[in-house]
């Protein structure tokens, strides 16, 4: 008789529950856990088909009426960024984004309680705890970073890091075929830098300099605000059955949305505190 590997994944269903973006609308995730030496290998698998990462589950819509959720990739040596995001990533010529390991601080966990309670003070995250906070940073086996962005100091060439306050993070996974934008928080009073979307520009660029063609956003939406400033990215390509397609365009529908990073956050999988199907 033929067995299966230990290590192989076993993938599980949630039970219904509201979903955070279409008002009316249930939600259920199909997820496994990426745990053991094939968890690397297992999530860039996994992240290619749709799903996402929080702490040791990988994720995905398994929604029994609703496909809206849409996985979004940004094509990274094609993307030409729009006017808007060209005055973006100019208004924050200042800031730079130092990659380190993947350890949380309590910088970090005061500048995240305060972005959730000015942002998402009703969301599935709004009572994390800095324990909490620290199993989402450090729970993982896969190759995972944290990015700061603080303000260039003189030194930021020979450095590539900031000095001062902490103006934003942004956990992300290296995968074979790119970056994972996993989490992003900000300053909730620096509305006028446009934070999340200059993180997403960031990447985009950090990305070109690896050699890596994508940026993974998570799931765009159709008709939901929240998700809308995903599609600004052009080109980018979505997932459908038929396999990733290419979109050179932006939808009408999707000119709302001020660029708001990656990080509207719910209950996910299980019991854990972990982002939605975003």
């Amino acid at each position: 008789m033929t067995r299966e590997p230990r290590d192989a994944p076993q993938f599980y269903l949630t039970a219904p529950s509201p979903c955070p973006y279409l008002p009316g609308m249930e939600e259920r995730k199909v997820f496994t856990h990426l745990v053991g030496r094939r968890a690397a290998a297992l999530n860039d698998t996994l992240t290619q088909t749709g799903f996402r990462r929080s702490q040791t589950i990988a994720y995905r819509p398994a929604c029994e009426q609703c496909r809206a959720c849409v996985s979004v990739r940004v094509l990274v040596n094609d993307f030409r960024p729009s006017a808007n995001l060209r005055r973006i990533a100019s208004q924050n010529d200042d800031l730079i984004g130092a990659t380190g390991a993947a350890k949380p601080s309590a910088e970090q966990y005061s500048l995240f309680r305060a972005y959730l309670d000015a942002r998402h003070p009703d969301g599935g995250m709004a009572d994390m705890s800095v324990l909490d906070y620290s199993m989402m940073v450090e729970d993982s086996h896969i190759e995972t970073r944290i990015v700061e962005y603080r303000r260039k100091g003189p030194d930021h060439f020979m450095t590539q890091r900031g000095q001062g306050r902490l103006y934003a993070a942004c956990l992300t996974d290296q995968l074979a075929d790119g970056l994972s934008m996993v989490y992003s928080f900000f300053d909730p009073d620096e509305r006028g830098r446009s934070l999340g979307a200059f993180m997403i520009l960031d990447h985009i660029e950090k990305a070109r300099r690896l050699g890596l063609p994508h940026v993974y956003l998570g799931y765009w939406v159709e008709g939901s605000k929240k998700m809308a400033y995903k599609g600004r990215y052009l080109p980018q390509e979505r997932l459908g059955v038929d396999g990733w397609k290419r979109i050179e365009r932006e939808a009408p529908a999707l000119s709302a949305g001020s660029g708001s990073g990656t990080a509207s956050c719910a209950r996910g999988a299980g019991a854990r505190k972990t982002p939605p199907a975003r």
